[in-house]
């Protein structure tokens, strides 16, 4: 039977591949010597698997700069903007009820502010501008006296945009509100140091940077005085706030995917960013484009663009067998509404149907991007015969 080539993959913003070192390491700990026990036993297994996930956690508070007792594990950042949002919310409740987020942030934020707006919060929701960032001084004026907390993401997880949280977290901090940032298109792609920056809650997952899927984790500055309520119930693991027996495998998973990633960020970021460039002008060199999203705050990680006259879905129905893109989100896909992250930026209604995203890894080389223009060009070029 003949076997059909592999696609190429450009859709690692939505997952990226395991690196092989993080496999390793995680069938490491699945194989007959490894940490098998539950790690909240007793026993002498049992200790020694809690023992590897606390050298994990300090693996990780390494490198954003915070405690080891401030790293929270979850099943992934969807989970931990959710403990982030309605731990602070349903604890600190009488101090405020006014919450304060973006238009252009995940789904995974936006629809737990839909749900406690529905049990008596007060949502405010900042638009964008036209280039995709929200502006500090709109984060200045939308704060009130009962503002409670400020969610904004680190890095758009369609655009790209990085977003001024640095200007925003001053802003945050001065007035006294709490500030989360949903960092998973951003972490272990780009430094955050919370030792630099007022952030209170940052979230991550792992396979947004070659770790496995189904790990993330909460980092909760001043975790013994910045109280949560847990949005599970059961054991009291992580410090009671988040029940369930801990996946040691896919923690040391997570804190080996970070520690790669940190040791080689620097050297990924110029290695991206040209292969990044070198997408754009070999595609411009065919067809005409309209990016989305400001170019000067863009992570080379991420381009948002249309072919005018193309839809995005057509385009990635061609390039099904050969080239993996994406229209948006991945966790809004087979969604046939329009991205509401373009639709917050004002674009019109051709751009936001033509939209595809296009994300890039260290994986990538020169001669994968040369492969992608070629059957990105033919693939439009079959559309255009098909609707003449």
């Amino acid at each position: 039977m003949k076997t059909c080539a592999k696609a190429l993959y450009f859709d690692t913003a939505a997952t990226t591949p395991v690196a092989a070192e993080v496999r390793a390491r995680m069938f490491d700990c699945l194989g007959d010597d490894g940490y098998e026990a539950n790690p909240a036993a007793q026993h002498a297994a049992g200790r020694a698997a809690a023992l590897r996930i606390e050298q994990a956690r300090e693996e990780i508070a390494a490198e954003f700069g915070c405690a080891a007792d401030e790293v929270i594990f979850t099943s992934g950042a969807t989970e931990a903007n959710n403990l982030a949002l309605r731990g602070v919310a349903l604890a600190h409740a009488a101090q405020g009820r006014h919450l304060l987020t973006s238009a252009i942030e995940h789904a995974a934020v936006l629809a737990c502010c839909t749900a406690l707006q529905s049990e008596g919060y007060e949502i405010s929701t900042l638009a964008p501008n036209r280039d995709g960032w929200i502006e500090p001084e709109n984060v200045r004026a939308a704060l009130r006296a009962d503002t409670l907390l400020l969610s904004l993401m680190h890095t758009n997880n369609e655009t790209g945009v990085l977003q001024p949280i640095a200007a925003i977290a001053e802003i945050a901090a001065e007035a006294g509100v709490l500030l989360h940032v949903d960092a998973a298109q951003a972490a272990g792609k780009f430094s955050i140091d919370l030792q630099q920056l007022p952030i209170d809650l940052l979230s991550l997952s792992a396979h947004k940077f070659h770790g496995p899927k189904g790990i993330g984790c909460l980092i909760v500055r001043n975790r013994r005085h910045l109280r949560l309520r847990p949005l599970l119930y059961g054991g009291g693991q992580e410090f009671g706030l988040r029940s369930g027996t801990l996946p040691t495998h896919q923690i040391i998973g997570l804190s080996t995917a970070l520690r790669l990633a940190a040791a080689r960020r620097s050297a990924d970021l110029i290695k991206v960013a040209a292969l990044k460039q070198q997408f754009l002008d070999q595609l411009r060199a065919h067809l005409a484009f309209q990016v989305h999203g400001d170019p000067a705050r863009c992570s080379p990680y991420i381009v948002n663009l249309a072919i005018p006259g193309i839809s995005s879905t057509a385009l990635i129905n061609q390039l099904a067998d050969r080239v993996a893109i994406a229209s948006g989100s991945a966790c809004a896909s087979g969604t046939p509404e329009a991205s509401h992250v373009l639709r917050a930026m004002g674009l019109a209604d051709a751009s936001l149907h033509g939209a595809v995203r296009i994300s890039f890894s260290r994986e990538h080389d020169s001669a994968a991007i040369d492969a992608a223009v070629h059957h990105i060009t033919a693939a439009v070029q079959r559309i255009r015969e098909l609707a003449a």
